[in-house]
């Protein structure tokens, strides 16, 4: 095949078009490119700067689809990251879109970005997993039908309509293959018609079949919609790679090589570097821009600087450069309505969640019904190891100790809400930076979604374990047991939203939130009495320990109201608590309490307390997940 210079392609591109390249609709983006680009970051090790991507260039029309290859480490997902404006390094260099650099609100306007990992919500179908992405990302004023209009238009076009009732899948339901997720990604990100995609290794954990049906498809709505497609992507097979407009070859944070890929082969034999006869290009191109794993570093490493040195000299990388400057106000970028309107209210956002979370809830086993089967599974427990208590001072201890169990048990395993907020703040992390909401909508809509299901918790349990307890048998009495109990589970569930967004690793998550769990059982007024705890664990940690004011309101809702039968000895009665009960052989409950040192009458004050810590904790989750970015 001929060398052909970046020149003569371009003007090849403009005589095919029938028309000047810099031509271009004025709701469109036309071109984007990037010049001398570089990112620093600090190293680990010495805390001295260092380069990642070093003046890297590029140019790319819409309708093109451009690979962004290289060896791991090459610095492909940071430029990808750049060019979507989602590096956290120091940045320097020059984007531009239609010839001119744009703020950030355009870039995010206009474009969209797929990540690597699918985060999709397995028990949501294809068709439902498209339509909430269109109510939180289109304007509030679009009407339903226009919105219906747009989901079924790309279930069409991604060859779904016959998997649009499938589910996602989870893993305890089968649902869509690999191929099949990876387009509903894709698909979710174009419902606002962008005009620029970036694509995070959209071929990452799938056979060669599947990604050449991934890319296959792209390429063909990627130039029927006049859609500008950036793909990071590692070793593509032979069909995946041609199915490439350009490609840009990074090592070490350097440019290889910039181009079509027809180019890239006679670049490659221009310094003898040629692909081998019947070898896959890119598993080539991969061998000789790796340093890593090379027995002979110090050849492979003069070899990588031949082909970055030989790149810079050729008349492509000279034209990269001048490209900006051709096209320097070359035309405006007006944005369509759809893509750049009036975002949805928060209020619409929130009310969107809730319907998905609800949803989700309800079919995904492992959200909410397992965790139901494990409290209620406790509660039966609970309720035969201290069966039919009776109103006697021998059970005075076994009626605190179940008490406390009651209380601090549930609260503590609320551990096992970690997987189920980390997996929603995963979904959150994905859509907010492709700026469909924020931090506020996604905790009202977390806090609000677990209400019910924390309420019905606290009734069914109580409905078991408190009646076979044989605790105060009364209405009031037991809803005001329920009252605490779920006021203890929102404050648990709180304390885990707080722990996860801080540490959003499973392990670490977990870890923490147990810890903090032991600590509210040692300070809270059980195992050390508050008469007996030390002046440090008092101040410091019992008075934030909202398990702390569940027991003692269980306690003065179980012994305000109650009296308990003494022990007999003979012709008289030994009463294990003095109370003004002892002449009738009786122990006032209320002697119970002052033994404990808590107070009767101010369960109106542990309620408010509690709430505020409630409060507290979720704005605390608030300000940690506004400040974080992933």
């Amino acid at each position: 095949m001929a060398y052909r210079s970046l020149d003569e392609i371009e003007m090849s591109e403009i005589e095919k078009g029938g028309q000047s390249a810099l031509a271009f609709r004025n709701d469109d983006v036309a071109t984007l490119s990037w010049h001398n680009l570089s990112v620093k970051v600090a190293d680990r090790a010495t805390g001295k700067e260092k380069f990642i991507l070093s003046e890297v260039s590029g140019h790319v029309r819409a309708g093109e689809i451009v690979a962004l290859m290289g060896p791991s480490g090459s610095g492909k997902t940071t430029l990808l990251n750049t060019l979507a404006q989602r590096s956290s390094g120091k940045t320097s260099g020059k984007i531009t879109v239609n010839g001119r650099e744009r703020p950030l609100s355009v870039h995010r306007d206009i474009s969209a970005f797929v990540e690597q990992e699918d985060t999709l919500i397995g028990s949501l179908t294809v068709k439902e997993t498209l339509g909430y992405s269109a109510k939180l990302s289109l304007p509030g004023d679009i009407t339903s039908s226009e919105l219906q209009h747009r989901v079924h238009h790309l279930v069409k076009s991604f060859g779904l309509q016959n998997q649009s009732h499938t589910l996602i899948g989870t893993p305890l339901q089968k649902g869509l293959s690999g191929g099949q997720k990876r387009r509903v990604s894709v698909a979710t990100q174009l419902i606002t018609s962008p005009k620029v995609l970036y694509l995070d290794e959209p071929t990452s954990g799938l056979d060669s079949t599947a990604s050449y049906e991934v890319m296959s498809f792209l390429r063909q709505f990627a130039r029927s919609n006049n859609i500008l497609m950036i793909a990071s992507i590692h070793q593509p097979s032979t069909k995946t790679f041609e199915l490439f407009d350009k490609v840009c070859l990074l090592s070490q944070g350097k440019a290889c090589f910039y181009g079509p890929a027809e180019n890239l082969f006679s670049f490659l034999r221009a310094i003898d570097l040629p692909v081998p006869t019947m070898m896959n290009p890119a598993e080539h191109i991969l061998d000789i821009t790796n340093v890593d794993f090379s027995t002979q570093s110090s050849d492979q490493q003069s070899r990588l600087d031949r082909i970055t040195g030989s790149w810079r000299n050729t008349a492509q990388a000279r034209h990269l450069e001048r490209v900006a400057e051709e096209c320097e106000g070359s035309g405006e970028l007006q944005l369509r309505q759809s893509a750049s309107g009036k975002k949805p209210s928060t209020a619409r956002q929130v009310l969107t969640l809730l319907n998905r979370s609800s949803v989700k809830g309800y079919r995904d086993l492992t959200a909410y019904w397992i965790r139901v089967a494990m409290y209620m599974g406790l509660a039966i427990m609970m309720g035969t190891v201290w069966l039919r208590l009776s109103p006697t001072q021998a059970h005075i201890q076994p009626f605190i100790n179940a008490i406390f169990f009651g209380s601090a048990f549930m609260s503590f395993m609320a551990v096992a809400y970690v997987p189920a907020f980390l997996e929603d703040r995963a979904t959150f992390v994905k859509e907010r930076a492709n700026g469909l909401y924020g931090p506020t909508a996604f905790l009202i809509s977390n806090f609000l979604i677990g209400l019910p299901f924390l309420f019905l918790i606290s009734v069914l349990f109580s409905v078991v374990a408190y009646w076979l307890i044989n605790m105060r048998p009364t209405a009031t009495a037991f809803f005001t047991w329920v009252m605490w109990l779920f006021l203890d589970l929102v404050a648990a569930e709180s304390l885990v939203v707080l722990v996860a967004s801080i540490f959003p690793v499973f392990v670490i998550a977990l870890a923490l939130t147990a810890f903090a769990n032991g600590l509210w059982m040692s300070v809270g007024g059980f195992l050390v009495s508050m008469p007996v705890l030390n002046v440090f664990w008092k101040y410091v940690f019992h008075y934030i320990d909202y398990q702390a004011y569940v027991f003692q309101g269980m306690m003065v809702n179980e012994f305000e109201h109650r009296a308990y039968a003494c022990q007999q000895v003979g012709d008289g009665c030994r009463c294990l608590y003095p109370s003004e009960l002892e002449a009738q052989c009786k122990v006032a409950g209320k002697a119970v309490l002052e033994n404990y040192g808590y107070a009767t009458g101010r369960e109106g004050k542990w309620v408010g307390i509690l709430l505020g810590i409630i409060v507290v904790y979720r704005l605390l989750a608030w300000g940690v997940t506004w400040y974080r970015k992933s």
